[in-house]
């Protein structure tokens, strides 16, 4: 697929962030959100700097001089993204939410979170992107971050049910990053579909698949 000008595609405005004036923490977040756009739609391997620059409407020196490298940029996209999806899952975890009901409003609050900004989802996921430095200790901190708290919504979620063992726990939370990352990518590859759609769609499915069990609200 042809690459074209974000600018010119309408999914996000030109920047004013190269006029004089503009406080450095401003302009650097006026920078991440075109390079994430960029990178979550084209991939790390495809994204050129040059073109991140352009349509941040500032120079390719400046954003060296912001963040050092291709590599440092897209470790900052990732760390700006990371957060905010794992602020979101601690913030419903910290909810009265229990149990299944616990998973179905961290979905929700994922698909309203990131609709309008999919491409989030798949800057987090890019396969594209370096394994190694920066960027692999940013993933490591934010996955971690998320890992725990999936932990934590297993282990009360088997407690319901009289379930402590270590090893069922470890397992059941292996299983529902998996849930969460295939009906997340699913979501992503059908940007017809509302997150109001979306979370209907996963109460029903999660219903007909535990039941009454499920103790979803409805």
């Amino acid at each position: 697929m042809a690459r074209t000008d974000l600018a010119a595609r309408g999914s996000t405005p030109r920047s004013n962030a190269g006029t004089k004036g503009v406080p450095r923490a401003e302009r650097e977040q006026q920078i991440l959100a075109v390079a994430s756009l960029a990178f979550g739609t084209h991939g790390f391997a495809a994204t050129n700097l040059s073109e991140v620059a352009r349509d941040a409407g500032i120079s390719k020196p400046l954003v060296y001089n912001y963040f050092g490298s291709k590599e440092g940029l897209y470790a900052a996209c990732l760390d700006d993204a990371g957060a905010l999806v794992g602020d979101e899952i601690e913030r419903i975890a910290r909810g009265d939410a229990v149990g299944i009901e616990r998973g179905i409003r961290t979905l929700d609050g994922m698909f309203a979170l990131l609709d309008g900004q999919r491409h989030l989802w798949r800057l987090l996921h890019d396969r594209t992107a370096p394994a190694t430095g920066a960027i692999a200790t940013v993933v490591r901190q934010h996955t971690e971050r998320i890992d725990k708290l999936a932990h934590e919504g297993v282990t009360e979620l088997l407690a319901l049910a009289g379930d402590t063992d270590e090893r069922d726990i470890s397992v059941m939370t292996a299983a529902w990053l998996g849930i969460v990352d295939s009906l997340m990518d699913w979501w992503v590859a059908h940007p017809d579909e509302t997150a109001a759609q979306m979370v209907e769609r996963v109460t029903r499915l999660f219903t007909a698949l535990l039941g009454d069990t499920a103790g979803v609200a409805r």
